[in-house]
């Protein structure tokens, strides 16, 4: 693949447990892996618009309903594909927080803005970590169905660690704020 979007590889690597349709790519990715990846249909479409050009992916139409639905699932090029980005250990990881970048430019405003932001910041935090700790008291009771479960498990855990994390610099930042 020439040009190598990591959308790309969140649509070839949902494709390749079951077909599905553009707007269940987006449910997917708003659900479960939402917490460390985000994606919308201003770029989902377009990648399976060129996922399909490029033999990786092969749509599907059902006519289920008033419109016709189209459904997608992964080629055996496509899944060769997600293998090699699998097995390239080179990985961007990226930190884009924008209550950090509020935070960084908080001396342009008073105290209480940033104690807000963090506030908000830090409800956001608490919501997201339970819902990380029921997918993962759910995912660690089936982890020996499959591989995919404990794979899924390891990441709800790593958002678990650095959510709490997250929660842990909260307290230090309003204790340095307010002192």
């Amino acid at each position: 693949m020439a040009r190598e979007k990591r959308i790309d590889m969140v649509i070839l690597g949902l494709l390749s447990h079951e077909e599905r349709s553009g707007y269940d790519i987006k449910k997917q990715i708003d659900g479960a892996i939402s917490f460390f990846w985000k994606g919308s249909f201003g770029n989902i479409y377009p990648a399976l618009k060129d996922l399909e050009s490029g033999g990786l992916i092969e749509r599907n139409a059902s006519n289920s309903g008033p419109r016709e639905k189209h459904t997608y699932r992964i080629t055996e090029a496509g899944a060769e594909a997600l293998k090699q980005w699998l097995r390239n250990e080179q990985s961007v990881n990226e930190l884009r927080y924008e209550t950090l970048l509020k935070l960084f430019f908080s001396g342009c405003d008073d105290r209480k803005t940033a104690l807000k932001n963090i506030a908000a910041f830090r409800k956001k935090v608490e919501a997201d970590l339970a819902i990380l700790k029921g997918y993962a008291a759910n995912l660690e009771k089936v982890r020996e169905e499959s591989a995919d479960h404990t794979y899924y498990y390891l990441t709800a855990l790593f958002g678990i660690k650095s959510y709490e994390a997250y929660l842990e610099w909260c307290e230090t930042a309003e204790k340095t704020i307010k002192s």
